[in-house]
């Protein structure tokens, strides 16, 4: 069918560079910030049609903003690009990014596409969009010299690369921020180091992870710092040394104190920070995250990084209190209160179970009543509300911001959506649910995501498209998409 857009003889090539380069895309991201889809927005030559390869649906939603772009006017062919230029692709000029809501994207113009922009998810839950960013700007830079180099000389590795991308993306934003801050001339290394914090995360001492943090500084700024105590040039521990770094930190272990490295050698202990650039791992355990300026730039656990922040963003508990017959202050002041319960217990590493009551009279529930509830506005009894939730069984929270009990137990019939690889924390949850309106479960796991569970189901667990290969869907023009999304 000729609406799919590509003619004849670049047809084959082109699908099959787009296709392979998505799926490694989404395969990479999708172990760097979890369930992840990709597209492609494209034109090849500044004469052609606007042309798109959405296979899972990502750019739902946003035809209008498309139609309006690309369609109603002319104005993205504006620029020209000259004949001597047309298969270079060591120059790419970046375009703005589009600001679609829900969507991270990066785009450009170079000699072997005149345009392409590449999206993918945000979500709710990353540390930051810069990494992903880098992500989407080095795909663009591999399919730019895919087409450079055409059919003959095609490898079909660039799906490969940045299925592997993860450590190169993080490695590729902290040069960007250092070139701008520091200059080219710097003696830090960061492959060295991003190679090390892994490793020093994998470590374990006496059966412990490591916790702590670790500051990587500028030798030149080392004089900025409020040391404590530094170690002889001779005696300074090698960073690769991840064992004998993994000790030292146990003498920042629950403190301000930091352990400090030029990125060769840990140089001692110190505290603040210089306010040239410098780079901190901090380790909590089994994860850690990396910090520019006091800003989380991803995160690091089971010897990968990823974008996580490690707590719940609880986006369908605010979903359902908006949609619910409550006023918009009790709402927001609800969600204040579980998202400060799930946060604690996130925090404290120990899994708990939330009722919140949205009936306008609070239902019966067997555990722990009180004789007056707590109303959960005031802080010191929101921090009794958190350590109640240490104790077997859930806590009972009412739409009039109150504690209503505690160590309840949720019963049920048995029920055909039960997970059995779950627990029964979360099982009592479905049967208690799936019988009762107007309740909503947060199960807050110690060592898994934390469920949303509404009406029997685990509605944070709900996928609204299925994976398959890219190479499947074949690139079509923008326009005949736009008419097929809006039923035309």
């Amino acid at each position: 069918m000729k609406d799919a857009c590509l003619s004849s003889i670049e047809s084959y090539f082109i699908c099959k560079c787009i296709g392979e380069t998505i799926d490694g895309l989404r395969d990479g991201l999708c172990r760097f910030s979890g369930p992840s889809r990709a597209a492609l927005i494209y034109a090849l030559d500044p004469d052609e049609p606007m042309k798109i390869c959405d296979p899972q649906n990502l750019l739902h939603g946003h035809e209008p903003k498309f139609k309006e772009l690309f369609l109603d006017t002319e104005d993205w062919r504006s620029y020209r690009v000259s004949e001597g230029n047309k298969r270079k692709f060591g120059h790419m000029r970046p375009l703005q990014n589009l600001g679609l809501a829900g969507l991270i994207s990066f785009g450009g113009r170079s000699g072997p596409v005149f345009y392409q922009m590449w999206f993918t998810e945000h979500h709710p839950d990353m540390c930051c969009t810069h990494i992903t960013e880098r992500w989407l700007e080095h795909a663009a830079w591999r399919f730019s010299h895919d087409v450079a180099n055409g059919e003959e000389l095609y490898t079909g590795i660039s799906g490969s690369f940045l299925s592997e991308y993860a450590t190169h993306a993080v490695r590729d934003y902290l040069i960007d921020v250092m070139n701008v801050e520091l200059g080219w001339d710097t003696e830090l290394r960061i492959f060295p180091i991003l190679e090390a914090v892994l490793g020093i995360s994998r470590t374990p001492e006496e059966g412990q992870h490591p916790w702590g943090e670790l500051l990587f500084v500028e030798p030149k700024a080392l004089d900025r710092l409020c040391w404590i105590a530094r170690f002889p040039p001779l005696e300074q521990p090698r960073l690769e040394n991840y064992k004998h770094v993994r000790k030292l930190l146990l003498t920042v272990e629950g403190s301000e104190r930091k352990l400090v490295s030029d990125g060769q050698a840990i140089l001692g202990v110190a505290s603040g920070s210089p306010s040239a650039f410098c780079l901190a791992a901090e380790f909590f355990g089994r994860y850690g995250f990396l910090k520019v300026h006091e800003e989380r730039i991803c995160s690091f656990s089971d010897g990968s990084f990823r974008s996580t922040t490690y707590r719940a963003k609880l986006v369908q508990v605010e979903e359902a209190l908006l949609e619910a017959d409550l006023d918009p202050n009790e709402g927001s002041e609800l969600f204040k209160i579980v998202s400060s319960l799930v946060h604690h217990a996130e925090i404290n590493r120990f899994g708990c179970t939330i009722v919140l009551d949205l009936n306008p009279e609070p239902i019966q529930l067997s555990g722990q009543t009180l004789a007056e509830p707590l109303d959960l506005q005031r802080p010191e009894n929101l921090e009794l509300a958190q350590a109640m939730a240490k104790v077997d069984g859930a806590l009972h929270v009412g739409q009039d911001l109150k504690l209503h009990g505690f160590a309840c137990l949720l019963d049920g019939r048995s029920y055909a959506g039960e997970d059995r690889s779950r627990g029964a924390r979360f099982n009592s949850a479905l049967r208690f649910t799936a019988e009762r309106a107007n309740i909503l479960v947060v199960v807050v796991s110690s060592d898994r995501p934390v469920s949303i569970i509404q009406e029997g189901v685990d509605v944070s667990a709900l996928c609204a498209w299925k994976p398959h290969a890219s190479s499947l869907a074949s690139p079509r023009t923008l326009e005949s998409w736009i008419s097929r999304m809006n039923g035309n």
